[in-house]
């Protein structure tokens, strides 16, 4: 087996943030710290908000406040009236150490920051630091007062979210293979989240210091961790609730009716697939749902279904279990869209909306490949391919072929 090799754009990325992490580090040693108390003062918040951060597959900026006191440090041009003289190189420095420092709990629990984000910390950074603290120091920003001066940081700032989102949308295509569109949308729409409150936060934490001095660090710091904190409970409710939506796809398995991790193995298989054909975050949420409880209507059978596998049973028949499922859902209480996805999974492909397209086609592949043995994999697609004039839309079909020939993914035959 070969080596795994990451891509090209990895190396670059890492590269140069390692570069500039350490000619940024080496300046700062050789040419001491300017203003050590305000140094020490951003260096001390961005380690809150490490310490603060929030992990998780779908968090979009795990350290708000922290990256929200980083970018301001970097665009910090006076503290309490009097000139500061700090240049890019310090504010690399500063915030690096403060990052590294803030995450050494986390590390010790295996939840680190990723080397992505500790690269596009860096970046930006040094990005703002760069377009700011040059010009700053030579005068140029001396007649900008006023409304001017705060649309000048806000438009830094903002230029700066902007390339780090399409930053983060190039790592995540080079690291998964995802359509760079949909991913660079996912993260345009992150901006105006909590991307537009660390926006905010850093941009009147730099005016406020300026004025008042470093007492302003504290009071702006309450807003964006009372967000936070609001963030984390949001997702945490969204947590417990698909807990329970996948405690209920387990009654099917429990009750016999369907094979062991059969409702798992399509959940994950149906979203790769959304993810390749550009569906957002909301409609992959759907979908997923939709994926879990996709054979909760068999509860209502008196007979099972050999197997749990529907893809063979009449048309009728698969799409009166389809409108039970339907009904089973609505009464749970979940979303509407993942009850119509349910109920729609054995309609014609024509008139289905596309979530139902894609878990109908990977419920079938799936039970495909699970009867064909060793081969069933290939079998199964090329049974899917050859079914495409009239039972499962060509678009999905393709779309299933090319995430398992990047993945090459074989699935379980149990859970």
């Amino acid at each position: 087996m070969s080596a795994y090799r990451p891509p090209p754009l990895f190396t670059l990325v890492h590269a140069c943030a390692a570069l500039l992490a350490a000619g940024s580090l080496a300046v700062t040693l050789y040419g001491g710290l300017e203003e050590r108390r305000v140094a020490l003062a951003f260096g001390v918040l961005v380690t809150v908000g490490e310490l603060a951060r929030r992990n998780g597959a779908l968090v979009r900026e795990p350290a708000p406040l922290g990256a929200a006191a980083a970018l301001s440090y970097a665009l910090l041009g006076e503290a309490g009236g009097r000139a500061t003289h700090h240049g890019p190189a310090q504010v690399v420095a500063v915030v690096l150490a403060a990052s590294l420092l803030g995450s050494v709990p986390h590390v010790a629990r295996g939840q680190g920051p990723t080397l992505d984000h500790l690269a596009r910390r860096v970046l930006t950074v040094a990005f703002v630091a760069v377009c700011f603290q040059p010009p700053y120091n030579r005068g140029m920003f001396d007649d900008w007062g006023g409304p001017a001066y705060a649309l000048l940081l806000l438009a830094l700032l903002s230029l700066t979210a902007l390339c780090d989102a399409v930053l983060a949308a190039a790592l995540a295509h080079s690291r998964t293979g995802w359509p760079f569109g949909p991913v660079l949308r996912d993260e345009l729409r992150a901006i105006c989240g909590i991307g537009s409150a660390v926006i905010a936060t850093g941009a009147v934490m730099a005016l406020a210091v300026a004025v008042v001095g470093l007492w302003a660090l504290p009071v702006f710091s309450v807003p964006l961790l009372l967000a936070q904190m609001s963030f984390r409970r949001y997702a945490a409710v969204r947590a417990t609730y698909r807990q329970t939506i996948a405690s209920l796809a387990r009654a099917t398995e429990v009750a016999g009716y369907t094979p062991c991790g059969h409702a798992r193995r399509v959940a994950a298989l149906s979203q790769a697939v959304g993810r390749d054909l550009g569906l957002t975050e909301p409609e992959l949420a759907v979908l997923e749902y939709a994926a879990l409880m996709h054979d909760i209507g068999q509860l209502s059978l008196v007979d099972p279904v050999p197997a749990g596998a529907t893809a063979g049973l009449p048309a009728a028949e698969a799409r009166r279990i389809a409108l039970l499922g339907g009904a089973v859902v609505r009464q749970t209480g979940v979303d509407e869209a993942v009850a119509v996805v349910v109920e729609r999974q054995a309609d014609p492909y024509a008139e289905q909306p596309l979530a139902a397209r894609i878990v109908r086609a990977v419920n079938a592949y799936e039970e495909k490949s699970r009867e064909g043995g060793l081969g069933g994999p290939l079998t199964a697609l090329e049974e899917l391919r050859l079914a495409t004039a009239g039972e499962y839309a060509p678009e999905v079909v393709e779309s299933l072929a090319r995430v398992l020939a990047r993945s090459s993914l074989t699935l379980p035959m149990t859970g």
